[in-house]
């Protein structure tokens, strides 16, 4: 019983007989309907009924990947009070935050998650939070360094009256009396003063920019004059320095770092904007844990960190890190976009969590520092152990200051405390921060983020998992982060592009997990949670043959769909219909989501896999033969203010699906187009009864209706105006390969 009030978590299995029940029910019926298929290709036979076989039998095999990925359901119970016993000796932590562009990720946005953090609940002498600016902006280190004087205020009023939203944004867009239980008349003194002294920081920074900063910061600023965003040397700035160290202070460190960018170098975007991060904050504070948050996913629970130490150093020997799900703050009511990924995080995360962890997800992780550094488990370093220097130096690179913090990062000795001088190490964490620091070494290969795929999040975690590591899910209640779901649907289908595109590249890359479960590294359950991810951008492929089946049927007077005749088959295809609609509403009801939110995520699957996936698996598809590079494009993020995530005034324009000339739009109204011409075309027939017997008849025309109706927002936007229209250029290349399609369809006949 006294070690059970030790452990500082607990393992709570989450076991759904009903909902394992109606998962193999609904794989039971789609391999039913690929039997009956493969047994009448000789009787039905056709392109049709082929292709139709091929869809469904993809589908079946990502329903097994579901059910595998939701078998094992599993949380975890964190117990942050425990660490009260070692607090003295609680490991120190790095914060990373990360932002690449001030025009779409406005600073605001980077200070108020830099804010979050610098007033969490953790000894102030144990952290130090780095932010990454890849955009080498003066108007963002402008901005921070405006918020160091409110943040002197900010940290110990949070602390004092234990605010529980601790960025400034969210904490002033409601009323004192609702914001704590401590109303006193100098509470809202206090508070009234923070209010204003915020909306004048606020002020400053979104009325800054390159020609108008003050001239008295010239000083702080001449880094950043005559530099180009693209050709510049690197800059590290030690924003604030917390001089008390270990004895507290208060706050903590807080450094700017802009690394090295030259136009003929390659500097991998996010991953490695991260690997110099951990450089950098290896040769000035070497924190065994690192947590990484992208720039607007601010601290949303102000004990996040004891509760990611819970579940790390509750399980030293093999818990390598710990993702915290993606959920968002001020999101749109009823998810019209799709992009809350609610069931994804609350269904399959845990499911993962049984098989070993879930995946690192890009944001709100906490990775031990040698895990990052490519050490197995268990400490098992012999191999590195009788290195030479030089052979450090192809792995580590050519710092001294940096291979003495890794050899004592990878055999776990950092300090507990971090150095309260950090600015006498500026020129070593500037070497670092070179964009050729990483010439002829393993950074990107072995250690560090991974490079080779846009999302090097998913492929640093499944090369920490195939060195022997498990993961480990944060879920809180209030979460541990929120951050700015993209809308519109520029942003939304650009964010699905890239990551389908980066997904593919891992698939198709030596580090994919089908040759890790065959070389062992994987287990065969992990390999199939991996790949129920991966396999996105194939799914548009077969997403759009799909779609396209009913109008080809209309064209050309055939059939995918039994005849009334066939009842047995007719019965099983309505059953499984009726059944896994119902099996999904019936998630997202548990998930305390509303039937308009079920169906807009349905229609937007669809639109997604039509759409970003396809081009996805094309761009993707270049970059493996070849032909061309992928491009990272950052995803614009627009700062909500209202904390309601559930608000009933967000207007019908806020969730209303736009349109830009993006060839992502392209598939998905050429689509449309083909569906509306076969309805007018082969509609007539059905309707007068001219069709053959064996030809389509009205299941295939309800089809074609349905495939419409789940594109509704590409039909208005046929009419549509303004960014509500599809553009005429859009429309123009969607009707080529439309034309092309009903031409071949017509020839065939």
């Amino acid at each position: 019983m006294a070690a059970d009030q030790c452990r500082l978590h607990e393992r709570v299995p989450l076991s759904k007989p009903l909902q394992r029940l109606s998962d193999l029910l609904i794989l039971f019926l789609l391999l039913s309907l690929v039997a009956y298929r493969v047994a009448s290709l000789r009787s039905h036979g056709g392109h049709a009924w082929f292709v139709a076989l091929v869809c469904e039998s993809w589908f079946a095999f990502v329903w097994l990947l579901n059910v595998n990925a939701k078998w094992n359901r599993v949380t975890y119970k964190t117990f942050p009070p425990r660490l009260s016993n070692i607090r003295t000796s609680l490991p120190a932590v790095d914060l990373f935050v990360t932002t690449a562009d001030p025009e779409l990720e406005p600073p605001i946005i980077t200070v108020n998650t830099v804010l979050s953090l610098l007033a969490v609940d953790y000894p102030v002498g144990k952290l130090a939070c780095y932010v990454s600016d890849d955009g080498g902006s003066p108007v963002t280190f402008y901005s921070l360094l405006q918020s160091v004087k409110f943040a002197k205020l900010w940290v110990p009023f949070c602390k004092k009256y234990n605010v529980r939203v601790r960025a400034p944004s969210v904490y002033f867009s409601t009323h004192p009396a609702e914001s704590t239980d401590t109303a006193s008349s100098h509470f809202i003194q206090q508070w009234t003063h923070l209010k204003n002294e915020y909306e004048e920081l606020q002020r400053r920074i979104e009325s800054a920019n390159e020609d108008q900063i003050p001239h008295h910061m010239s000083h702080e600023l001449k880094d950043f004059l005559n530099i180009e965003r693209r050709n510049h040397p690197s800059i590290v700035k030690v924003i604030w320095e917390n001089k008390e160290g270990s004895e507290g202070g208060l706050m903590p460190h807080l450094i700017y770092v802009a690394r090295e960018k030259r136009p003929k170098h390659p500097h991998h975007y996010k991953a490695g904007a991260l690997n110099v991060l951990t450089r950098v904050s290896g040769v000035m504070t070497n924190a065994a844990f690192m947590l990484n948050v992208d720039c607007d996913m601010f601290a949303n629970n102000p004990e996040v960190i004891l509760h990611g130490m819970c579940l790390l150093l509750g399980d030293e020997t093999s818990s390598g890190f710990v993702q915290a799900p993606q959920e968002f703050h001020g999101a749109l009511r009823d998810d019209p976009f799709g992009n809350q990924l609610v069931v994804l995080q609350k269904q399959f995360m845990p499911g993962l969590q049984g098989i070993r962890g879930p995946f690192y997800a890009g944001t709100g992780c906490f990775h031990r520092r040698k895990v990052i550094y490519g050490s197995p488990p268990n400490n098992n370093n012999k191999n590195k152990a009788n290195l030479s220097r030089e052979e450090l130096e192809m792995v580590f690179g050519n710092s001294t200051e940096f291979i003495e913090s890794a050899v004592e990062a990878t055999w776990g000795k950092c300090n507990n405390d971090l150095p309260s001088n950090i600015s006498g190490r500026i020129e070593a964490a500037k070497k670092v921060a070179s964009s050729t620091y990483e010439f002829n070494t393993s950074w990107g290969k072995e250690i560090g983020l991974l490079y080779g795929s846009v999302t090097e999040d998913v492929l640093t975690g499944l090369r920490c998992h195939s060195i022997g590591w498990r993961s480990a899910l944060l879920m809180l209640e209030p979460p541990a982060f929120l951050g700015n779901a993209p809308t519109g649907g520029p942003a939304s289908l650009s964010q699905q592009k890239r990551w389908a595109t980066g997904l593919l590249e891992i698939f198709a890359s030596k580090r994919s997990p089908v040759l890790a479960v065959i070389t062992k590294e994987l287990t065969f359950r992990q390999c199939l949670g991996y790949l129920l991810l991966l396999v996105w951008p194939v799914r548009g492929v077969v997403e759009v043959c799909y779609a396209l089946l009913p109008a080809y049927c209309l064209l050309t007077s055939s059939s995918f769909l039994p005849k009334a005749s066939e009842l047995g088959f007719l019965a099983l295809l309505l059953a499984l219909f009726v059944i896994y609609n119902a099996y999904t509403l019936a998630e997202y009801l548990q998930c305390g989501l509303s039937i308009r939110a079920w169906w807009n995520n349905q229609r937007m699957l669809k639109i997604y896999s039509l759409n970003a996936w396809l081009l996805g698996f094309f761009s993707a598809l270049l970059k493996i033969l070849g032909i061309s590079d992928t491009i990272f494009e950052v995803t614009r993020k627009d700062q909500r203010n209202n904390d309601d995530s559930n608000d009933t005034t967000n207007t019908a324009d806020d969730g209303r699906f736009t349109f830009d000339s993006s060839l992502v739009f392209v598939p998905g109204t050429a689509v449309v187009l083909v569906n509306v011409s076969a309805l007018v075309l082969g509609g007539r027939q059905i309707i007068v009864g001219a069709m053959e017997e064996k030809g389509a008849g009205v299941g295939e025309l309800a089809c074609s209706v349905l495939v419409l109706v789940y594109l509704w927002p590409f039909v208005k936007g046929l009419v549509g105006k303004g960014s509500y229209g599809i553009p005429w250029a859009v429309i123009c290349k969607a009707a080529v390969p439309a034309c092309f399609f009903m031409h071949l369809c017509i020839n065939s006949v």
